[in-house]
């Protein structure tokens, strides 16, 4: 057997038997895959394998990427394998419905003209003229006509991968442009301003939603949602009837979606328009509904902010309003594809939005205030004659307030006996998608943007991204349950941590040590202050003997803190670095001897068994 074995006819069984495995495992193990990755990031989600099973036309993912002309960018050609990877799961899942195609666009090429004829950004890499392609595009059906693209792939919006490709199919499988209903008590088309008495043009949120949305207006009145309404939008509902909440309770519970907006004070409600009115006057809510799904709005207490209180002009003079809040981007979530990307969203008199302890919904805040904050009566606002002095009375309470809100999982009807005149409808859902934003301010066009008329046309010249927070809320919520599941999904580039919590520590004693140094410096200037305006003001500039006694200790001090400093700076670079011997120890080091170990054991076995 031996002498078959070291035979030539051994050697080539042992070649076709080889030979015959790998054929075989490529045929019958051709889609499967491990992905032992943290975050499973190359393993689509239910969602999108939910998406993928609604295709009823095949579709083509064009993936066009300028592969030789980003040779040198190292963390793109990272991505970009990424991206490609992702996309070859979803061919591998979509049972043939999608088939992905890699192009290579070269310049001055027939797929460099398709990818521009799609639509895509083509990014300049350097003075010569060399541009780098990195963009999808899809077509459904047998048309080469691209019905959805993305443009560029950013490398920050990472994360938002799979979602942003699961909408492209979507978009796809869907063509049509959802249907948006609008019911609101305020004037978001246009109306008249009894004032000025001429009308008044349309906020500019709406223009800017109507061009990507089908606007249906819905009338306070109503008492059942249209059926080609995908999302529900409310803004500042005011006063609703019974049947009117019956219906929205209805629509959401047979998954409908919904977008609210509600405020404890509604500076933009002007129905009365009289100075010194109570406020909840100015105040909407939904209380039945939202404690049917699990959340409330706090009565009459409008949220100060003072860390993120925007400044207001008061005669020739700024100061800062804690009412009316200017959020940055750490104040918005960035796990969630809404408020994801955003940079600052402006509110004024904004409520409290909270979850019912019972809540078998889940609350995830998505806008939220410092925690310098504290709440305040909404009839304050209504006497508040100057801004600061809501300054004058912030005793922040250390709590972070949501200020806005996505709603999802099982609720129950807020009406189960029905309502008069109508009998008992759905009971129940598995899951709701409802988006609360607890002000309605923040859709005026004074808060978020500077409109301009050329020539008759309005020029939006936005200054803060409040419309673009309605509009990817909107956006979200249009797209299916399926949809809406795929969220963020993490970054297949991962930061090292080890070494960011030494250098965050180290750099916490430097600046600890700095501002001591500062202090001290501070305290030797006082000193030498004291010290000459003792003295004749003729000699003012020779130094006495104290004086030259302080300016030699503190010179003493400072190069001794200075030197101080330099060990943590040495510190923070040793321990970096033994963190990277170490590494380096393990990656060089341990396989070779691990190696070496097992070789050993089973020479020594083979050894100890021929002996026997």
């Amino acid at each position: 057997m031996k002498k078959l074995m070291y035979s030539s006819a051994g050697l080539l069984v042992i070649a076709l038997v080889f030979l015959g495995f790998n054929m075989l495992s490529g045929l019958t193990l051709q889609n499967a895959r491990l992905d032992l990755t943290e975050q499973k990031l190359y393993t689509i989600s239910s969602g999108t394998q939910r998406i993928l099973e609604s295709l009823d036309e095949p579709v083509t993912l064009h993936f066009f990427y300028s592969d030789s002309a980003a040779k040198d960018l190292t963390a793109l050609r990272n991505y970009a394998r990424r991206v490609e990877e992702m996309l070859m799961a979803y061919q591998r899942a979509s049972n043939g419905k999608l088939r992905v195609e890699v192009i290579d666009p070269q310049p001055f090429s027939e797929d460099e003209d398709r990818a521009a004829s799609f639509g895509l950004q083509a990014v300049p890499l350097d003075q010569s003229g060399g541009q780098l392609y990195f963009g999808l595009a899809g077509t459904r059906g047998q048309a080469d006509n691209a019905q959805q693209v993305i443009p560029f792939f950013p490398l920050d919006q990472e994360e938002f991968l799979e979602y942003e490709i699961s909408r492209l199919v979507q978009g796809l499988a869907k063509p049509q442009r959802p249907v948006i209903g609008v019911l609101s008590a305020l004037q978001l088309h246009g109306g008249f301003d009894m004032m000025a008495r001429q009308p008044t043009p349309p906020w500019m949120v709406m223009e800017e939603v109507r061009q990507l949305f089908e606007i249906e207006s819905l009338k306070a009145g109503i008492d059942q949602i249209p059926e080609q309404v995908s999302v529900l939008w409310l803004v500042h509902p005011k006063d609703l009837p019974e049947q009117t909440l019956y219906a929205i309770d209805q629509f959401v519970l047979r998954g409908g979606k919904l977008l609210v907006f509600v405020d404890p004070y509604s500076e933009a409600d002007t129905g009365l328009g009289m100075p010194g009115e109570m406020a909840e006057d100015k105040a909407s809510n939904l209380e039945p509904l939202f404690k049917a799904w699990g959340l409330r709005l706090r009565d009459q207490e409008v949220v100060g902010d003072g860390a993120y209180a925007m400044s207001v002009s008061m005669g020739q003079q700024a100061v800062r309003h804690a009412g009316w809040l200017s959020l940055p981007s750490r104040a918005l979530d960035q796990e969630d594809v809404v408020t994801n990307g955003l940079e600052r969203i402006n509110l004024a008199t904004a409520g409290i939005l909270e979850p019912l302890e019972d809540a078998k919904t889940q609350f995830q805040p998505l806008l939220r205030s410092s925690e310098y904050a504290m709440p305040y009566a909404a009839q304050r606002f209504a006497m508040l004659n100057n801004p600061e002095e809501l300054i004058r009375e912030l005793k922040p309470t250390g709590e972070r307030y949501t200020l806005a809100a996505r709603i999802s999982g099982p609720a129950q009807t807020a009406y189960p006996q029905g309502i008069e005149g109508r009998e008992p409808g759905v009971q129940s859902a598995d899951n709701i998608n409802v988006i609360v934003v607890a002000d309605t301010d923040l859709l005026t066009d004074r808060l978020w943007v500077q409109v301009q008329d050329f020539f008759g046309q309005r020029i939006p010249q936005p200054w803060a991204d409040n419309a673009g927070l309605a509009i990817n809320a909107l956006d979200n919520l249009a797209g299916s349950d399926a949809l809406i599941s795929v969220r963020s999904r993490g970054r297949f580039s991962r930061p090292f941590e080890v070494v960011e919590n030494l250098q965050r520590e180290a750099e916490a004693r430097f600046r600890e040590k700095e501002e001591v140094l500062q202090k001290r410096l501070a305290e030797t200037e006082q000193q030498l202050a004291a010290l000459q305006q003792q003295d004749d003001p003729a000699k003012a500039l020779e130094m006495t003997p104290e004086q030259q006694a302080a300016v030699q200790q503190f010179l003493a001090e400072k190069l001794r803190i200075r030197k101080e400093l330099r060990e943590v700076r040495y510190q923070l670079n040793a321990d970096i670095e033994a963190l990277g011997r170490t590494l380096k120890l393990l990656n060089i080091l341990l396989v070779p001897v691990l190696i070496t170990l097992l070789a050993l054991a089973v020479w020594w076995w083979r050894r100890r068994r021929r002996r026997r």
